[in-house]
C-alpha cells in the first residue's frame, strides 16, 4: 500500500511537467545545477557535520541522514509559487531530482551513514543493497513519473482537469504516510518528542540556510535564491518513510524523525514562502 501510495504522488508531480519546464533549464542551467549541489551534496555533508557534534540516538541520527539524502518534496512546488519564487525551476527540479535519487539517494545515505560508527553498526545489521534500493526507487517514482508525463502528452485537457484532485489527493496521502508512523512508533514518539521536535527544527532551519545561501554565493537572481531556498528546505518525507518501512521494518526512531519532518517542513515552507512574500526581506538581503 506504501509503494502504490508513493507511485500515486510520483504520477501527481509528474503531471504538472510541461515541455515549457525542460526549455527553462536548458535557457536556464545554472540555477538548476546550483539546486541540485545544494540538495544532494550541501545538505547531506552539513547534516553529517550536524549529526557528528550532536550525537543523537543512532536511529535518530540515520533518520536525519536519510531525510537528507532524499530528493525535493512536491509541496516545494507550491510553497514557490507563494513566495514569487521561479516555478518552473522548482518543477524541473522535483521532477529530475527524483531521477537523480534513484542513485544519489542510496549513494548518499550508504556513504554519509557509513562514516559513524554508531549508524554504520545499524546498516550492517540490516545489510541494504545499493543495487536493491536503487530498483525499489525506479519502481517507485521514475515508472509513475514516465507514466505521469506521457499521460499529460497524451490527454492534456483532462489533465488539466484532474490535475488540482490530484495534488489534493497526493497530499492527504502524504499526511496518511506520516499520521501512520507516528501511531505506530507512540512508545517511541513519547519517549523522543522534546529531543525530535528540537532536532528536526535545527536540521530544518540548516537546511533552508544551506539553500539560500548556495544560491546567494552563485550570485542567482532573487526569484531562484527563493526557490532553491525552499527547495533545499522541503524533502520528500514519503519517500524516506517509504525505504524505512521497507529495508529497516519501520524502525521506530528512524521513523519517528522522518515523520516529524514531515510535518515541520510543511510549516516552516509556508513560513518560509509567506516572508519571502509579504515582507520582501529576500530582497532587501540580496542588496546588501
Amino acid at each position: 500500500m506504501l509503494n502504490l501510495a508513493l507511485a500515486f504522488i510520483m504520477f501527481g508531480v509528474a503531471l504538472s511537467l510541461e515541455t515549457r519546464h525542460f526549455r527553462e533549464v536548458a535557457r536556464n542551467p545554472k540555477g538548476f545545477w546550483v539546486g541540485v549541489v545544494s540538495q544532494f551534496i550541501f545538505l547531506p555533508a552539513i547534516t553529517f557535520l550536524l549529526v557528528y557534534f550532536l550525537r543523537p540516538h543512532p536511529g535518530l541520527a540515520l533518520g536525519m541522514i536519510l531525510v537528507a539524502a532524499c530528493p525535493g518534496g512536491n509541496v516545494s512546488n507550491f510553497y514557490s509559487l507563494v513566495a514569487g519564487g521561479n516555478v518552473a525551476l522548482s518543477v524541473s527540479l522535483t521532477g529530475f531530482a527524483t531521477f537523480f535519487a534513484v542513485f544519489l539517494t542510496p549513494l548518499n545515505f550508504e556513504f554519509w551513514g557509513s562514516i559513524l560508527p554508531e549508524t554504520e553498526e545499524i546498516l550492517n545489521s540490516i545489510d541494504i543493497s545499493f543495487f536493491e534500493m536503487a530498483k525499489t526507487l525506479v519502481l517507485i517514482l521514475i515508472i509513475p513519473l514516465l507514466l505521469g508525463i506521457w499521460f499529460r502528452r497524451k490527454f492534456p485537457p483532462l489533465t488539466i482537469r484532474i490535475e488540482k484532485y490530484v495534488r489534493i489527493l497526493s497530499f492527504l496521502i502524504l499526511a496518511a504516510f506520516i499520521g501512520f508512523a507516528l501511531a505506530g512508533n507512540m512508545d517511541v514518539f513519547s519517549k523522543y518528542i522534546h529531543y525530535v521536535v528540537y532536532l528536526v527544527l535545527l536540521h530544518n532551519a540548516l537546511a533552508l540556510i544551506t539553500g539560500y545561501l548556495t544560491a546567494k554565493i552563485t550570485r542567482l537572481n532573487s526569484r531562484d535564491v527563493k526557490t532553491i531556498t525552499i527547495e533545499t528546505g522541503i524533502q520528500n518525507s514519503g519517500l524516506g518513510l517509504l525505504i524505512i518501512f521497507t529495508f529497516f521494518d519501520g524502525m521506530g526512531p528512524m521513523a519517528l524523525i522522518t515523520a516529524w519532518w514531515g510535518i515541520w517542513h510543511l510549516i516552516s515552507g509556508i513560513v518560509s514562502a509567506i516572508i519571502f512574500r509579504r515582507f520582501k526581506i529576500s530582497q532587501w538581503v540580496l542588496k546588501q
